[in-house]
């Protein structure tokens, strides 16, 4: 996802100053980096997490799930992030650069979910996609007659008659964001690949080519996601990859397409059956926690029942709860770190 506004991020950090905060104990500059998704929910945890006690205010720096897991991997050095902020799953070559590096020591904590989005302005209707759709919709390469050549697509009722007569035109999230790397693992690779699988072509390129997203102007990329409002409202046939919270955040600016049948809402992206919700992710470098004072606490705030609960104050931002028995488990693995 992107940045919520500055003067939003306040206001909510407001609403929620006159709750007692959760307790945690421990005292440091912890530092945190990664997804432009997560960042508001960690700079919320890290108001409360210096409400609760004689605390240094958290760094929390927003760079990309990507270029956050480069920092944090870059060694276990105490001048490198402690925790890395993601929207998805760190990599198996994510976790050899980390241990090539010496940081060896990584618990994952999940923290709740979001998901994909395909949006338009409240006032233009929307529709509903199959992931093949939309992956012909936003790809490079599409197969016609069992050959990859350019996307031809410049309709939506050119990929499918049931589709409408409307013009092609995506605003989505640019290289590097997390939220890019969940449409390409949610969206992009699936649908292509199974449509390669019946094609010639080679399996190294096949799996380059899924990657790749059209180039034509029909696709632009968005380095804020939240810019991504305003360029809608200004091109009102256009839809915009965006995240879950968006739509409970702005509900009378947009309203989101259906995706193979199901509307995205909190219970079916937890059960799982919207089809392009993902769980966000916070990694915590073990080897700072007993140099960095805090930082235990500081994770375990993630998932405390005033942060992470059905009601808690994350829920208000946007985030989608972890059920209760996950939330159980996720308790569970930070609670290890306290020891």
């Amino acid at each position: 996802m992107s940045l919520r506004s500055p003067t939003l991020i306040v206001a909510l950090i407001l609403a929620v100053a006159g709750a007692p905060p959760c307790e945690s104990q421990g005292r440091d500059n912890i530092v945190v980096v990664g997804s432009s998704t997560v960042y508001p929910f960690s700079t919320l945890v890290a108001e409360h997490f210096v409400r609760s006690g004689p605390f240094q205010r958290p760094s929390v720096r927003v760079t990309s799930t990507g270029d956050g897991f480069q920092l944090f991997c870059r060694s276990p050095g105490a001048d490198t992030p402690d925790i890395s902020n993601a929207s998805r799953r760190m990599t198996a070559d994510e976790r050899t650069l980390c241990a090539a590096n010496g940081v060896r020591k990584i618990t994952e904590v999940r923290i709740g979910y979001d998901s994909l989005v395909v949006a338009g302005v409240a006032t233009m209707p929307v529709f509903d996609v199959t992931l093949d759709q939309l992956w012909r919709a936003a790809a490079k390469v599409v197969p016609v007659n069992g050959v990859f050549v350019s996307n031809p697509y410049r309709q939506w009722s050119d990929i499918a008659p049931t589709l409408p007569n409307r013009p092609i035109m995506l605003f989505g999230p640019a290289l590097g964001h997390g939220t890019r790397d969940a449409l390409i693992e949610l969206v992009m690779r699936p649908a292509c690949m199974a449509m390669g699988s019946r094609s010639a072509f080679p399996p190294e390129e096949l799996v380059r080519a899924c990657s790749d997203i059209r180039d034509d102007g029909r696709w632009i990329d968005v380095d804020n996601m939240e810019l991504t409002l305003g360029k809608l409202a200004s091109h009102r046939d256009a839809l915009g990859i965006l995240t879950y919270s968006y739509l409970e955040l702005f509900p009378n600016r947009i309203h989101a397409a259906t995706v193979q049948g199901v509307e995205p809402s909190r219970s079916t992206i937890t059960a799982g059956t919207y089809p392009i919700s993902r769980p966000l992710f916070i990694y915590v470098k073990e080897e700072h926690l007993r140099t960095k004072a805090g930082l235990a606490d500081y994770t375990a705030e993630f998932v405390s029942l005033c942060a992470a609960g059905a009601r808690g104050y994350l829920s208000d931002e946007g985030l989608v709860p972890l059920p209760a028995q996950e939330l159980l488990n996720q308790r569970a693995i930070v609670a290890r770190l306290q020891r």
